[in-house]
């Protein structure tokens, strides 16, 4: 019998690396960087209105144009979300995130060339490409690494999706400081500097095979497939992971890739499909959010001074960080449905505790302390579980027909889901004030209790284990082996 690794090897390591730095990356180290900039570029926006008009931008105007450049990046991801599973079908996996950094190249360029131009135009057009480069990066790149891992590493590695997000975020937040290219002077170089990442996975990337299941199974290219898995997996090693693509294309019979539509009509993964969107919609309208934005004012409660919230800032980008790696380590020994639904107990717990501290917040001295360690844990406890591990479930649910699609609905659910927490979060907490958290604590509620009542642990389990697990959530008990045939033949009969 074949020894496991409880690592895995440097190959396959290096890999999702590689994919990393230009995929997840990407979109968290953009989210990050356009906040340090903010008073620089109204700035700018005033002063290219004046040399043109020969009239100040009123602020009514000027809150516009920043509400726009900050939220084309979401209507961006949410293109790139819907065009990523096409892309991934037919360039592959690696060339899709290939083909993605010319997006990411561009971009950078057009926003660079904003300032000296005195194009704001530019600054919005560059924004809404590097917002597409996320989409398809968010959406490609845990389809690689879910394909390319062994079952008893999947989950760890398919953390490396939200390891090298936090890790972006991190990173702007350090480069966005004034004292690096925070400073008026080097805002556009800040912005443009999304094109390293760019550049080092078209560097780096090449030199990995492409998803040995992408090979096998959509391009029947045995040969190829075979020397990628020696080169992932060892020589000695790969024929494990051979026989198990190999009975995921037998049973899957030559069926073509699914469009995201057609999952909608497909009883077989009826839950799968409902477990994405409610886990989706789950993790971006938790909390996190509100947790940011009233990071500040708690910052400037305990005492902290403006000048130094950034660096304090940076404590929550390190938390994030943090637990993402911690989640690596511990999701192939916990499990999936230990972790997030742990996670999302544990934002319950600290969204009671935020409601009362920040009710009681000027009434004595220790209180903002005490709402200042609630941020750190709400944030550390949506790292260990929703924040993680909603990804990497997405790539287990489905198997290789339907996997793409997945991915495109988890991914356009998330950027609308994002975009509409966006533009409705300033009312929710104009309106409910510190009572917004008894919101998200009801909705991290009726989230865990769904997984807890749905979701099968998935960990040490092949594609097609996971599927069988399903199956009789998605036909039911009676009558199962004639629904089951009937569902057969309806697949065949699609497939003619």
């Amino acid at each position: 019998m074949t020894r496991k690794h409880k690592f895995p090897s440097w190959t396959l390591f290096l890999a999702v690396c590689a994919v990393g730095i230009g995929g997840t990356f990407q979109y968290g180290y953009n989210v990050s960087i356009i906040n340090a900039p903010t008073q620089h570029i109204h700035r700018f926006l005033n002063e290219t209105w004046i040399s043109r008009y020969h009239m100040e931008l009123s602020p009514d105007l000027l809150t516009f144009l920043w509400s726009v450049i900050a939220s084309i990046f979401s209507l961006g991801g949410l293109c790139g979300a819907l065009i990523g599973g096409s892309m991934a079908i037919r360039l592959g996996r690696k060339g899709a995130l290939l083909m993605n950094n010319i997006i990411a190249v561009l971009a950078a360029i057009l926003m660079g060339i904003s300032f000296p131009t005195g194009l704001f135009e530019l600054l919005i057009v560059g924004r809404f490409l590097i917002g597409i480069n996320s989409g398809i990066g968010i959406c490609v790149q845990p389809l690689y690494i879910g394909e390319v891992a062994p079952k008893h590493l999947r989950g760890g590695m398919a953390m490396g999706s939200s390891i090298f997000l936090t890790g972006g975020i991190l990173t702007g937040q350090i480069i966005g400081l004034r004292e690096l290219l925070g400073g008026e002077m080097y805002w556009p170089l800040l912005l443009s500097s999304s094109s390293f990442p760019a550049f080092a996975q078209l560097l780096f990337l090449p030199w990995f095979p492409e998803s040995p299941r992408y090979l096998l199974i959509d391009r029947g290219d045995e040969l190829r497939c075979a020397k990628a898995l020696k080169r992932f997996h060892g020589s000695l090693q790969y024929q494990r992971e051979m026989e198990d693509i190999q009975q995921e294309c037998f049973a899957l019979d030559g069926e073509k890739p699914r469009k995201p539509w057609q999952l909608f009509t497909d009883r077989g993964v009826r839950w799968q499909l409902i477990t994405v969107i409610v886990m989706t919609m789950g993790q971006q309208l938790s909390g996190i959010n509100a947790i940011y934005f009233y990071a500040t004012y708690i910052f400037e409660q305990a005492g902290i001074s403006a000048e130094k919230i950034p660096y304090v800032t940076l404590g929550t980008g390190a938390c994030e960080c943090l637990t993402a790696l911690t989640c690596g380590l511990l999701i192939d020994y916990v499990g999936r449905r230990y972790l997030i639904i742990g996670g999302y107990l544990l934002m319950i717990l600290w969204s009671i505790v935020l409601t009362f501290s920040l009710t009681y917040q000027e009434l004595y001295s220790w209180v903002p302390y005490v709402s200042m360690t609630s941020i750190f844990a709400f944030i550390l406890s949506f790292g260990l579980g929703p924040g993680g591990i909603t990804n990497t479930l997405t790539a287990e649910l489905f198997i290789q027909s339907s996997r793409p699609a997945a991915y495109v609905i988890g991914g356009t659910i998330s950027w609308i889901s994002f975009f509409t927490i966006g533009m409705l979060f300033p009312f929710i907490v104009k309106g409910l004030k510190q009572y917004c958290f008894l919101v998200f604590l009801l909705e991290c509620s009726l989230v865990a209790a769904f997984i807890f009542l749905v979701i099968p642990e998935t960990k040490n389990k092949s594609f097609l284990e996971i599927k069988k697990e399903f199956h009789k959530l998605n036909f039911g008990g009676k009558n199962k082996e004639k629904e089951t045939e009937l569902y057969e033949r309806r697949q065949l009969h699609d497939e003619f």
